[in-house]
């Protein structure tokens, strides 16, 4: 049965859609990149365009970050370059690859039951949780999600479509792959091709899949694509391919807190936990699919049924649920893994938990309201979250704060500052890349004797290692979370005076 919206909840829906995209749109710039992730991402970004090595991308200068391809990072530093180094331009791809998704879930829902559907659908996609935060953040997964959502779509529309959609369709696909290999990697293949193997197996479709995707041509194009950047990223930097192929993409994932990853800790979780993180970042139709399968359990099972034995039902099931089948043997997982099969729930709760036109035109019905009752809750919480903890989040979350001090506080360009034994990756992205880490406290002690004063952010834990003299050098600026910010005093003669500057 298709969705017949009535005039007022199609209007309700696109005003809610709209609002979304352009709260969305609004705060990219209303909170500072957060540590450690998503700072170390923009920073990447920003490292590439200020080196020009779009090869091989940076945890460092000269340090190859070797955890990811460089799609997203591309991205970024591409928005960097038209609209400088900030954070709307570090987080405005992931908006607009999020978008491209949606456009994908609106495809699929028209094809599916035709434009009513397809806006419910859409609907159900912006206001999920997980999609509504990652449209604002930094990071690689909207990447891989736009590349599985291409395949599947694409595979989708190749076998099931009209004649002359099927074409474009297989291209799709393999365009898919190729995003999704450049973005995250092998995973991308994994979370396409599990699902559509074992769709394919269960529909026994083999011919249909063998005759209208066009595996030669796709897969040597694909390769003709992908394959060069992982050879040059080799080339620039040997060693690549054994870290991400057998440490990132074996290890990472059965060995719970993996002690090899080069960029930080592996993260340790209880094996299935996946599931659960599913379930809260998905909300609220997360919830409502599990309300309507343990509803068609005991009393509707012939629509249980029904996901098994309808082609299409069973497609976005096995899309849906891949990401939290494969990683529920890991041992490292995070919530954003789920991502990728969000926009099938999507499309599934939006064919299974339909608005009814039939209460008449004045009456929005109870799944409209419960969606637009999201996007107001989500909205409103992110404007509340940027008013009410924007202090907070540029002091503790981030060191903008502390990089707007020492700018404010500086008389004169040659004025340094120093972070001791440990500098967040925030404190690079708004230096510049100039704010500097210093090992230890005897690397501190000849910027204090040399001419310019300079300043020294440190940890409350490691005040303790700075001698009494020392201390007597720095003038406390403010504190920022648990970070100290000093600045150097001038030398005194032995009459107390200000001795003359070096």
């Amino acid at each position: 049965m298709a969705v017949a919206l009535t005039p007022r909840q199609r209007h309700a829906l696109l005003i809610l859609i709209v609002a979304i995209v352009g709260v969305r749109l609004l705060s990219l710039a209303a909170y500072p990149l957060m540590d450690p992730t998503e700072a170390r991402y923009g920073e990447i970004a920003r490292k590439m365009l200020e080196t020009g090595n779009w090869v091989m991308p940076q945890f460092d200068y000269g340090v190859p970050f070797w955890g990811k391809p460089p799609l997203s990072t591309w991205l970024s530093a591409a928005t960097m370059a038209v609209l400088g180094s900030n954070e709307f331009a570090a987080r405005l791809p992931s908006l607009l690859l999020l978008l491209g998704c949606g456009a994908l879930v609106y495809a699929l829902g028209a094809q599916r039951a035709g434009r009513d559907a397809a806006l419910w659908a859409s609907a159900i996609f912006a206001t999920t949780g997980l999609v509504f935060v990652a449209a604002g953040a930094v990071m690689t997964d909207p990447a891989l999600t736009l590349g599985t959502t291409l395949s599947m779509a694409g595979f989708w529309i190749a076998i099931d479509g009209e004649e002359k959609s099927r074409r474009p369709a297989g291209a799709a696909f393999f365009a898919g792959l190729a995003v999704g290999l450049l973005a995250k990697g092998p995973i991308a293949v994994v979370l396409t091709l599990a699902p559509i193997g074992a769709w394919t197996l269960w529909t026994r479709q083999w011919r249909a899949v063998w005759t209208r995707i066009p595996w030669l041509i796709g897969g040597v194009l694909t390769v003709a694509v992908v394959v060069p950047w992982y050879l040059a990223a080799e080339r620039a930097t040997p060693g690549f391919l054994e870290y991400f192929f057998v440490g990132e993409h074996w290890k990472r994932f059965t060995q719970p807190g993996w002690t090899g990853d080069l960029y930080g800790a592996a993260h340790a979780r209880p094996r299935g936990l996946i599931w659960l993180l599913w379930l809260g970042v998905a909300l609220p139709w997360s919830a409502v699919a599990v309300a309507w399968l343990a509803r068609a359990a005991f009393t509707r099972r012939d629509e249980l049924r029904a996901l098994v034995s309808e082609r299409w039902a069973l497609y976005f099931v096995l899309w849906a649920v891949t990401p939290m089948a494969f990683f529920t043997v890991s041992g490292n997982v995070l919530p954003t893994y789920v991502l990728p099969g969000l926009p099938a729930l999507a499309l599934l709760v939006g064919d299974r938990w339909r608005p009814s036109a039939a209460a008449g035109t004045h009456r929005l019905g109870t799944p409209v309201r419960n969606a637009l009752a999201t996007g107001a809750v989500l909205c409103t919480g992110l404007v509340a979250a940027v008013v009410f903890l924007h202090h907070r989040a540029e002091t503790e979350l981030s060191h903008k704060a502390l990089l707007r001090t020492y700018a404010a506080a500086r008389v004169d360009a040659g004025e340094r500052l120093f972070y001791l034994v440990q500098q967040p990756v925030s404190a690079q992205f708004y230096s510049a890349g100039k704010a500097a880490k210093l090992a230890d406290v005897a690397a501190l002690a000849p910027y204090l004797e040399d001419a310019p004063r300079d300043f020294l952010a440190v940890r409350e834990r490691d005040l303790a290692k700075l001698p009494a003299p020392m201390q007597a050098r720095l003038a406390p600026m403010g504190s920022f979370g648990e970070y100290r910010l000093f600045r150097e005093l001038p030398r005194t003669s032995a009459d107390g005076t200000a001795a003359p500057m070096r």
